[in-house]
């Protein structure tokens, strides 16, 4: 999908209600990634241990470069007040002080998601497990965010509408379906269940000023799809790397 940041040509069209606009964005709750087969067997118990691993490593490298799309965010935004309300979600990621309790961020949360399934801190910050396809999908994320005015880099964010259910059904079953997993490594969907609630808060406020115009919204449209894209981009990647086969020697 190409994105060109030109201002759009005259549309005489007009722009759909919020009501219906919201509710369009909402809709797109069918391409999100817990519909992917993957993620149906991991959430279904169905994953070998080593499997696991890799998703955990995998995704590692998305949350490693997500406060680095948080800062071409803010790189690009002229308002203060919006800046300061973005620095919350860098801060929440990189971490705060000790990196201890609630300090510790998203990235420290999912390194010791990784220690509890049995992944060594270095494998994970070394990136050694990192599928090409999903290095791919997440930096061609952060490109994106680098490259578009602030109000499209936000909106991206905004499959965090459809997140609070993923990691509900995370800690839900995975102490019973995946008991060897170290409980206290479940911390990272915990935290995130009210830090995506307020983010969604932010980017739909962003969307309802942005989206002035049909194509506008349309466009709001298309950078979800994108977004769902990388995501669903990476579970295939990583449902490729890990078959119920895998040579042991290859394993995480």
């Amino acid at each position: 999908m190409v994105f060109d940041s030109a201002p759009p040509a005259f549309d005489e069209r007009a722009p759909w209600a919020w009501t219906e606009f919201e509710a369009r964005l909402r809709a797109r709750e069918s391409r999100y990634h817990i519909h992917h087969p993957f993620n149906g067997r991991l959430n279904r118990g169905e994953l070998a241990p080593f499997q696991v691993r890799g998703w955990v490593a995998n995704r590692f490298y998305y949350q490693v470069r997500i406060p680095q799309k948080d800062a071409a965010v803010l790189a690009h935004c002229p308002d203060r007040e919006e800046r300061r309300r973005w620095l919350e979600r860098i801060l929440d990621h990189d971490g705060r002080g000790d990196y201890e309790g609630s300090n510790a961020g998203g990235i420290e949360a999912w390194s010791r998601l990784g220690e509890a399934t049995g992944l060594a801190r270095e494998d994970l910050w070394s990136h050694r497990h990192v599928q090409p396809g999903v290095r791919f999908a997440v930096d061609a994320y952060v490109n994106f965010a680098a490259q578009s005015p602030w109000e499209e880099a936000a909106i991206s964010s905004l499959t965090e509408m459809f997140a609070p259910r993923i990691h509900a059904d995370r800690l839900a079953g995975w102490p019973s379906l995946y008991p060897w997993i170290q409980p206290e490594g479940l911390g990272y969907f915990r935290s995130r269940i009210p830090l995506a609630t307020r983010d969604v808060e932010h980017g739909l406020e962003v969307a309802r000023r942005w989206c002035s115009t049909r194509a506008r919204q349309e466009r709001a449209l298309e950078i979800l799809d994108f977004k769902l894209d990388v995501l669903w981009c990476m579970l295939d990647a990583i449902e490729r790397a890990y078959p119920d086969d895998l040579p042991e020697e290859r394993r995480p």
